[in-house]
């Protein structure tokens, strides 16, 4: 008997309403341990809410949602230390330097200082940052800050790490070579993972499992990638293709407009 993953993240009949908008109309799905998803589609297409239900910042009309089968609005405490979020912009605090930005998270949680400077000193060596720890965030560029950010995020140890556009207001080049280190360091770890992107690229990057979101959210398209798949670039080709004709054609990034440039990494 094949022995399947428990889901982390369950989401079943889920509809939200904002006034007369509805941002999501009765959306299932799920989400298992150790696995990556990505959730892709236009503006309007209702992923950040998605984001915010599962970060517990919004609560559903209808429904049910689960993270670690707690209900993030009604028992965040239940999910203290087991979730972290990375956002599209930074939110380091300046007056931090990189090393006590990502100790922040630790001591929260009430971590002794000591096991906090340790870690904080391990994961910014993971993400390539380990001679930067003394450094202010005004001296970082935007690709360094981001990794501080991830940094933060994967110290305290979370069973299930969120990302909110983290690679998109990084330059190409940037954004490439972090969600490459990102997704090593998440398979390294096994940890769970659901991050929101417009970038197709970044999804056939990163994810083992993408869900194209059509407004009001719902999944339009699903697609599984796996190692050997990222290794063919014509099959990368043809599911970028498959993407870009369920989002509509516009993934608002000129870096993407021509899918047979997509280059492979291997994992």
């Amino acid at each position: 008997m094949t022995n399947v993953p428990t889901p982390l993240i369950e989401l079943r009949d889920v509809s939200k309403r904002f006034g007369s908008h509805t941002a999501i109309d009765h959306l299932s799905m799920e989400v298992r341990e150790g696995e990556t998803v990505a959730l892709l589609g236009q503006t309007g297409a209702g992923k950040s809410t998605v984001m915010s239900l599962l970060m517990g910042t919004s609560s559903a009309d209808d429904g049910t949602v689960r993270v670690a089968g707690a209900d993030p609005a009604r028992d965040f405490v239940a999910l203290r230390g087991k979730l972290a979020v990375s956002f599209q912009t930074d939110r380091l605090l300046p007056w931090r330097t990189a090393q006590e930005n990502v100790e922040l998270g630790l001591l929260l949680l009430n971590r002794p200082r000591a096991e906090a400077r340790e870690r904080a000193a391990q994961w910014l060596q993971r993400v390539k940052l380990g001679d930067a720890g003394h450094k202010y965030p005004a001296e970082l560029s935007g690709g360094m800050r981001q990794r501080v950010s991830l940094a933060r995020a994967l110290a305290v140890d979370p069973a299930l790490v969120l990302l909110d556009e983290s690679f998109s207001q990084l330059d190409h080049v940037t954004s490439q070579t972090l969600r490459r280190d990102f997704a090593e360091i998440v398979r390294e770890q096994r940890k769970t993972c659901v991050f929101v992107t417009h970038r197709i690229e970044d999804a056939l990057e990163i994810a083992d499992r993408i869900l194209v979101l059509a407004a009001p959210a719902r999944v339009c398209l699903e697609l599984s990638v796996s190692a050997a798949q990222r290794q063919d670039a014509a099959c990368m080709a043809r599911m970028h293709q498959q993407i870009e004709r369920a989002i509509g054609g516009d993934t608002d990034d000129p870096a993407e407009a021509d899918p047979s440039s997509f280059t492979t990494t291997e994992h």
